[in-house]
């Protein structure tokens, strides 16, 4: 850990973009995007793929990707529902309609990478979930039929199977989907929607924080430090950090996910692995990590333990965990001890938006003309152009097959006030960690969670 620097490894890059402009002065806009991570962006480059009159405004509090969108895994999944089972716990009718939109969604992500020429090392990967204890293989072996249902390739591994596919003493076996996954460099995947929003004509303002909206007239005026911006129509994608809209705050709150980032693997240590397939894995325990590969062989390694700072508090002292760090370091070499004396060269952590129901979740307000978004929970890599496309459908007043969707006309349960907002998180990451000791018995608290379709997550 002594060489891991406090920086995120996807932006620790000399490609990074020039500095766009600060808003100075006033302006006039049709639509006024603010938040320059993933659903911003999109949002900014399909409203100028179908109208391209429209004069679009984006305007980004820090750099464009500075949270959550640069500081994932790059797991890019069709998922539109944080996983299968809890699509089907939430919209047991709609969950064949959210399986293709969510499938259509990634394919259009890769078409515009391609499109566009964005160089983000995207990949289609199988996707392995990864059983270290005997209940959690039962519980992926009850799931195979419901991912075989839904058109799904999977199959299960037992122990030695999943050995073979990964070198790890702790597997007892695993899930692999072969479908509808990606791996991608998030950073570089921002900065190429970013340049390719631009050349479509968006205005783009870096280091312009939105201190708050107004009515002037008809329009709604966006109001920073320096400068306005009078539109018609709002599209707030902040998520997880606060913006100029409080509603939302009800609905998304602030979850820190942190990650470690080795230096490259050599050959040999590679090859201990017989990581051949290059999967995406993430563990099947409630605490669980995600891992992958990156393009220089970097083993990236995140997750485990979700922490929520009362009163929603963001700061940037909460990037950086000594003990989150220090106990994700200590699980990847019970993972892999045959990269014992390995150095993680990078380690940092940020922000996520999550709702009770672990899914996107949008907002209008000002008679229409303002629609907010988030709360992708942990896979907004990919369900971030859904967002968007639902945003701009809602705010441009359209009615669509994705505007009828329940997911989309129904909110999910607010969270409470402080203090009970607080206290109700840590008992459910209590309450988690104790079913992951007790073979995944969920206790009361958790089966009243389930009850009534709520809970908390990364």
């Amino acid at each position: 850990m002594d060489a891991a620097q406090p920086k995120v490894f996807w932006s620790d890059s000399d490609d990074e973009p020039e500095e766009a402009p600060h808003l100075e002065g006033e302006l006039k806009a049709d639509l006024t995007i603010i938040g320059g991570g993933f659903t911003g962006l999109w949002a900014a480059i399909y409203a100028l793929e179908e109208e391209p009159g429209l004069t679009v405004a984006l305007l980004e509090a820090e750099r464009c990707g500075f949270g959550a969108s640069s500081r994932n895994g790059g797991f890019c999944d069709s998922s539109l529902t944080h996983g299968l089972e809890n699509g089907i716990s939430h919209w047991p009718d709609e969950i064949e309609t959210l399986i293709r939109f969510g499938r259509e969604n990634l394919d259009h992500i890769e078409s515009r990478i391609k499109r566009y020429g964005i160089d983000a090392d995207f990949h289609r990967v199988a996707e392995t979930a990864v059983a270290t204890e005997s209940w959690q293989l039962e519980s992926l072996s009850e799931s195979v039929d419901l991912h075989k249902a839904v058109g799904d390739d999977v199959e299960l591994l037992d122990e030695g199977a999943m050995k073979d596919r990964i070198a790890s003493p702790t597997y007892v076996g695993g899930l692999v989907r072969h479908n509808d996954v990606a791996l991608v460099d998030p950073a570089r995947l921002c900065w190429g929607l970013q340049r390719v929003a631009e050349s479509l004509g968006a205005m783009i303002f870096e280091n312009s924080r939105v201190i708050k909206i107004e009515r002037f007239g008809s329009d709604l005026q966006v109001i920073t430090h320096r400068g306005s911006i009078r539109s018609e129509r709002v599209v707030v994608a902040t998520n997880a950090y606060e913006g100029p809209h409080r509603s939302a705050r009800r609905f998304v709150i602030p979850v820190y996910d942190h990650v470690l980032m080795t230096e490259p693997l050599d050959p040999p240590q590679l090859e201990s692995l017989r990581w051949r397939d290059r999967d995406g894995v993430g563990d099947a325990s409630n605490q669980f990590h995600y891992y992958r590969l990156s393009k220089d062989n970097r083993i990236l390694w995140g997750g485990y333990d979700a922490t929520y700072h009362y009163g929603s508090g963001v700061k940037p002292q909460h990037d950086q965990s000594e003990v989150v760090h220090m106990a994700l370091a200590e699980h990847f070499f019970e993972t892999f001890p045959q990269l014992e004396g390995l150095l993680f060269t990078h380690r940092w952590g940020g922000p996520i938006g999550t709702t009770t129901r672990f899914t996107v979740t949008w907002g209008t307000a000002e008679r229409g003309q303002l629609v907010w978004a988030g709360g992708y929970t942990g896979l907004g890599v990919g369900a971030s152009l859904f967002g968007a496309r639902v945003a701009l459908d809602l705010v441009f007043g359209r009615t669509t097959e994705r505007t009828e969707l329940e997911m989309v006309r129904k909110r999910p349960t607010p969270f409470p006030p402080e203090p009970l907002r607080w206290t109700g998180v840590q008992l459910t990451r209590r309450a988690m960690q104790s079913a992951d000791e007790n073979s995944g018995r969920r206790g009361p608290w958790l089966r009243l969670l389930d009850r009534f379709g709520i809970g908390f997550d990364s």
